[in-house]
């Protein structure tokens, strides 16, 4: 029976400056819908996200991994980071570029989130 893992995490954390200078606004995702889960934000789904949405720390999402080696990985605690895909719709520039609305292209499974908070924080294998 191939392996498969449910986890919980941020996908993105609320006021907290990336490494790429952007922070995200409270708001900025608005409703979310469903998207693919992806490997490091490319290639083909490896697994579903079953839940979605902001909460007061940021967008949280609860997903299943099926790719048998990646499940293995996240129930490990060997890959523990989160990553979204977006857009920008609205931004303000400054000392960093405030994130005010996005559209949601995908959430990814990453070995090095662009957000260091962005993490899994509960899994269930």
């Amino acid at each position: 029976m191939a392996q498969v893992t449910r986890f919980a995490g941020y996908a993105a954390v609320f006021d907290a400056v990336d490494r790429g200078g952007d922070v995200v606004r409270r708001g900025a995702f608005g409703r979310p819908g469903a998207v693919p889960l992806l490997w490091q934000h490319g290639g083909k789904p490896v697994g579903t996200i079953e839940a979605i949405g902001e909460d007061s720390r940021g967008l949280r999402v609860v997903g299943r991994v099926d790719a048998p080696e990646l499940a293995r990985a996240v129930a490990a605690g060997a890959v523990t980071g989160l990553s979204f895909g977006y857009r920008v719709r609205d931004a303000k520039a400054g000392r960093v570029r405030e994130i005010t609305g996005l559209d949601l292209v995908e959430v990814s499974l990453v070995a090095q989130p662009m957000q260091p908070l962005a993490r899994i924080h509960a899994v269930d294998d």
